[in-house]
């Protein structure tokens, strides 16, 4: 028996404690519980009905806002659009009925902004809790056949990143952390990274990517690009090569993770996409998320599995890309 740390299981844990006990199986369970695997989709005859849940811990700023967002990314993540969403809200003792209106307000501007409607949950106040805890579950619909799954990954395929790595985690850092930023920061940089949060949405570009044909998408959340990468390859089963120097990131978030000592790789990045394309994809997705407004990066290449998961550094070195751990960010908000 061991203490675990903050965050999300890792994925030895996961296999050995959590999944093996899942063993009944339904025949309209079209996509079960898996390593990287974000959403479950069900058969519901002509169409799929794709769905997924999501806590936010971390948070306290923009918290409402981040519920509605990453839960919907993930329905995205598929190609999807996002239908409905369910909020069970935990606040601490001590909670005010200002603080929890001021959460729904986010949330229902988030959800209209994108189309989502609220359709229930649960609201409470517990000692169970010392911070506000929220956990979403979205649900979407697609034509049977069309939602996108990494299985479709195969060497040769172009891995592509929309966004900024480290974006939530950045904007989550600056709204928690400004007074001990203003330390290396200015006031403009610090404005800068918390106007983060208000791009952590994936919906545009992963609807707009998955209407031209994707080999798989995944948004970046726990664990950051490299732990998205790793997800994506493990379900999969293939290797990768990431180059360093193509990865896009902004210069304010290089500048917190140096404060704090941590990786902008492998630090919370919602709002940033993940989308696997078969080469004579490439270029038509890359112009159907730009015409979204969206940035989009050629960041690597799909290999074999024999070839390994690697990242390229600047100066050639190749640095094996490990399974995801605890989030960077549990370095920080403990």
């Amino acid at each position: 028996m061991r203490k675990l740390k903050a965050g999300k299981l890792d994925t030895e844990l996961l296999e050995r404690i959590v999944f093996k006990h899942i063993k009944h199986r339904r025949k309209e369970v079209l996509v079960r519980p898996g390593v990287g695997e974000d959403c479950a989709t069900l058969d519901f005859g002509p169409y799929e009905c794709v769905m997924s849940t999501d806590p936010i811990t971390a948070a306290i700023s923009e918290i409402g806002s981040l519920a509605i967002h990453i839960t919907c990314n993930d329905i995205a993540s598929n190609g999807v659009e996002p239908l409905g969403i369910m909020l069970a809200v935990m606040l601490p003792v001590g909670t005010t009925d200002e603080e929890i209106e001021d959460i729904m307000k986010q949330a229902a501007e988030v959800a209209e902004s994108i189309g989502v409607e609220i359709i229930g949950g649960h609201t409470e106040i517990t000692p169970a809790v010392n911070r506000p805890v929220i956990v979403s579950t979205a649900v979407g619909r697609s034509v049977s056949g069309e939602s996108q799954r990494a299985q479709a990954m195969r060497p040769g395929d172009c891995i592509l990143m929309t966004k900024y790595a480290g974006l939530e985690g950045t904007g989550i850092i600056a709204s928690d952390f400004e007074r001990r930023l203003k330390n290396v920061l200015t006031d403009e940089e610090i404005t800068e990274a918390k106007t983060f949060l208000k791009q952590v949405s994936v919906v545009k570009e992963g609807i707009a990517a998955g209407k031209v044909g994707t080999a798989g998408m995944h948004d970046i959340t726990e664990g950051g690009v490299l732990g998205a990468v790793w997800e994506l390859c493990e379900i999969s089963n293939t290797g990768v090569e990431l180059n360093l120097s193509s990865i896009p990131v902004k210069e304010v978030t290089k500048k917190i993770c140096s404060y704090f000592h941590i990786d902008y790789l492998r630090l919370i990045s919602s709002g940033c996409m993940m989308i696997v394309a078969h080469p004579d994809q490439k270029q038509a997705i890359i112009e159907t998320v730009e015409k979204c407004g969206v940035s989009i990066a050629c960041i690597g290449v799909v290999t074999e599995r024999e070839a390994g998961r690697v990242l390229l550094q600047e100066d050639g070195q190749r640095i094996e890309i490990i399974p995801p751990a605890s989030d960077e960010l549990y370095k920080i908000v403990k």
